[in-house]
């Protein structure tokens, strides 16, 4: 009965389109919407009438968080979700959003050694049902859509990850044959990157995708929606392994 009763409740939001006034903050915050066709754009919204609906929002850091701030959080997030028919990422349940970087604790080495100093953070994403997310971060990226960073993708890319248990850089993919295919090509893509990094050479992927399979979903994440057309060219079967998994082709070629 619950499940029906929550089956209505996300259908009729899903109905209920954005008012105009946070139709002009997604065009602020979030321009890549504008490109979408109509279809798609009453998915969004949709989607992120239920996000906002189901979330939580709590400000830290003595920030007050508006109504601006939940919905370009929302936007971002909700863009992980068109087309693939999944859950509202179940696994979260609470949004905390600092002002700016905020400091947390130093974690213990392997060898059981702590460093002296804690360390500055723009977001987190836990198991435990919580993402963290600097404000000043959120807009930055939302100003410069195109430079292949977006703190909201990347911590919420974390959520899809955990969403089969384990945080390990392969999400829920269906199949054994998608996890064999996904497995190949993120294991080399990952080698390649480490053995550039290891070269003193650059690489177009951000060299913190390096830290471990985890943090490497994230990244190209980041990359397939903001850098999309240098990730297809110089990385296409990566490419195509998000765009399978997302079910979008942001490059649009």
């Amino acid at each position: 009965m619950f499940h029906v009763r929550k089956t209505q409740r996300r259908a009729a939001l899903r109905k209920e389109p954005l008012t105009r006034e946070e139709r002009a903050v997604v065009e602020r915050y979030a321009p890549y919407a504008a490109a979408l066709g109509d279809a798609d754009r009453a998915e969004l919204e949709g989607l992120v009438r239920v996000f906002l609906a189901e979330k939580t929002f709590e400000g830290c850091g003595g920030l007050e968080v508006t109504d601006e701030m939940r919905l370009t959080i929302a936007v971002h997030a909700c863009r992980l979700l068109l087309h693939r028919e999944t859950e509202m990422f179940p696994g979260l349940e609470s949004i905390l959003v600092y002002p700016s970087a905020y400091r947390v604790p130093p974690e213990e080495d392997d060898d059981g050694i702590v460093a002296d100093d804690p360390d500055e953070c723009v977001g987190e994403s836990w198991m435990q049902g919580v993402v963290v997310l600097a404000w000043d971060e959120v807009s930055a990226c939302a100003a410069q859509p195109l430079d292949g960073k977006n703190v909201v993708l990347h911590e919420f890319a974390h959520q899809l990850d955990s969403e089969d248990g384990s945080m390990n850089g392969t999400p829920a993919l269906g199949s054994d044959a998608r996890r064999e295919s996904w497995g190949r090509v993120m294991t080399d893509e990952i080698e390649r990157l480490t053995d550039a990094l290891d070269a003193g050479k650059r690489s177009d992927i951000d060299a913190y995708a390096a830290t471990d399979e985890a943090e490497f979903f994230a990244v190209v994440t980041e990359m397939f929606f903001g850098k999309a057309s240098t990730l297809k060219r110089r990385h296409p079967e990566l490419y195509a392994e998000l765009a399978a998994f997302y079910r979008q082709d942001p490059a649009g070629e």
